[in-house]
């Protein structure tokens, strides 16, 4: 397969899915405020600031993921944010009759979607390698 392998092939799917999903997932943020104000949590203060922040984390990400220089950092940043956003989806799953638009099975399936959505954040952008090193005490990020 000219130098690359299948599992280097499937990396570079992945990671393609990961920018596809955090460079759109962004723009919602900024086309569709109103909509994703509703999915903070109640709890959670500044709700319109939140989203136009994580919108620009996802979008500033998303762009970092295309450098192999900074991949690494952007994906620990995007794992972060992926799993700073699961209150909301927790909420929505909880919630399901405030969001009647989107079916109960839907919310609860993106919950599952977000651990192999994590894993492949981790695994595309290299996170297990420093994962690694971090353990051995020996981390040149």
């Amino acid at each position: 397969m000219n130098g690359i392998n299948r599992r280097e092939i499937y990396k570079r799917v992945v990671l393609g899915f990961v920018f596809f999903w955090f460079c759109f997932g962004s723009l919602a943020h900024f086309l569709f405020t109103r909509a994703e104000v509703r999915i903070v949590p109640t709890y959670i203060p500044f709700h319109r600031l939140d989203v136009y922040a994580s919108g620009v984390l996802e979008m500033v990400g998303a762009i970092g993921l295309l450098f192999r220089r900074t991949r690494s950092w952007a994906g620990f940043g995007l794992f972060l944010l992926t799993i700073a956003v699961t209150p909301a989806n927790i909420h929505m799953a909880v919630h399901w009759r405030s969001y009647p638009e989107v079916s109960p099975w839907v919310l609860n399936a993106r919950l599952v979607f977000q651990v192999f959505f994590l894993a492949g954040i981790w695994w595309s952008t290299g996170l297990q390698k420093y994962y690694t090193q971090f353990i051995k005490g020996n981390m040149n990020w």
